[in-house]
C-alpha cells in the first residue's frame, strides 16, 4: 500500500474529486436530464400521432369534471362560440420555422358556457420588431376546428405589459391572460388547425421524431464509466513510472522483461568483421 501514497498529493487528490464528480453528474444529473426528454417527447409524440386518427370531439367533452389533463393534450376538438372582439393578446419572442413571430390569442367564449384562449396562429414582425396589422378576429357564431393545449406557465421575472396597443405577454399562459385582462378563462387554450375562422399563420406541429435525446443521454452515462476508467489508467501509468525510476536494470516491466544489453566496445566489433585472432 506504500507505493499508493502519492494519491494523497494536492494534485492526485484534486483530479480524483473532479472525477468522482464528473462519474456522479453524468449519472445523477445528465443522463437522466436527457433520457427524461426522450421520455416526455415520446409521450408527446404518440398523444399528436393518436390525435390524428382520432375524430374531433366537442370541447365541452374535456373541459367537465375536473378538466383536460397532459393525456388530453394535442386532442382534435369542435368548440362553437363566438370571439371576443378588440381583446386579442400577443405573445412575444417566439420562433416559428426558424424565424420570429408573434402567436395572437383571442378570448372565445362557447356556446357551451365558459370562455376559453384561442391561439389563432402567428403574425411576422415588421422592419425589426414593430408590430404589423392584426387582422381582426370574425364576428358572430363560429365552429372552430383546433388542438386543446395546456399552459405554459411563466417565469417570475417576465411579466406582461402593453406596448403598441396590445397587451403582451411572454408565454401562452391561461391563467396570467385572465389576471391581465379580467376575464374568467378556462385553464387550457386552443391552437387552431389550418383553414379555421380568424386563423393567421398556421403553427406546425412539432416534429414526430426523438430527436437526439437518447443517444446524448447514452454518451453522459459512457462519459460517466470512462471517467473512473481513465483515472484508473493514469495511476497504473504512474505506478510503472516509478517502477522504471526505481529499478532501471529491470526496465521496469512487470512482465520480467530482459534489460537492454550492454553497447558493444570497438574491439569487438572488429572481432566480429575480420574475424578474432587465434
Amino acid at each position: 500500500m506504500r507505493r499508493l501514497t502519492f494519491l494523497l498529493r494536492p494534485g492526485w487528490l484534486v483530479l480524483a474529486l473532479v472525477v468522482v464528480g464528473f462519474a456522479y453528474a453524468c449519472f445523477t444529473v445528465l443522463a437522466p436530464w436527457q433520457l427524461g426528454k426522450n421520455t416526455s417527447t415520446e409521450d408527446r409524440n404518440g398523444r399528436i400521432a393518436a390525435s390524428m386518427a382520432q375524430d374531433p370531439v366537442p370541447v365541452g367533452e374535456l373541459l367537465g369534471g375536473d378538466g383536460p389533463t397532459i393525456e388530453d393534450e394535442w386532442r382534435r376538438v369542435l368548440a362553437q362560440g363566438s370571439y371576443l372582439p378588440e381583446s386579442d393578446v400577443l405573445v412575444r419572442l417566439r420562433n416559428v420555422e426558424s424565424r420570429p413571430a408573434y402567436e395572437v390569442l383571442t378570448p372565445f367564449v362557447l356556446d357551451s358556457g365558459g370562455t376559453i384562449l384561442v391561439n389563432r396562429g402567428y403574425v411576422r414582425p415588421v422592419r425589426g420588431t414593430e408590430i404589423p396589422e392584426i387582422p381582426a378576429a370574425p364576428s358572430g357564431t363560429v365552429t372552430l376546428d383546433a388542438r386543446i393545449r395546456m399552459s405554459e406557465g411563466t417565469v417570475e421575472d417576465k411579466v406582461p405589459f402593453v406596448d403598441a396597443g396590445y397587451q403582451q405577454v411572454y408565454f401562452i399562459d391561461a391563467p396570467q391572460v385572465a389576471s391581465v385582462t379580467g376575464l374568467d378563462l378556462e385553464d387550457v387554450y386552443l391552437q387552431l388547425d389550418a383553414d379555421q375562422p380568424g386563423g393567421l399563420g398556421v403553427i406546425p406541429l412539432p416534429q414526430l421524431d426523438s430527436g437526439p435525446y437518447l443517444s446524448y443521454g447514452l454518451q453522459w452515462l459512457a462519459f460517466g464509466i470512462m471517467a473512473p476508467l481513465g483515472l484508473g489508467y493514469f495511476v497504473w501509468a504512474e505506478l510503472r513510472e516509478r517502477r522504471k525510476a526505481k529499478n532501471p536494470q529491470d526496465g521496469g516491466d512487470a512482465a520480467g522483461a530482459p534489460a537492454e544489453a550492454a553497447p558493444r566496445t570497438a574491439s569487438e566489433k572488429l572481432a566480429d568483421r575480420y574475424g578474432r585472432p587465434r
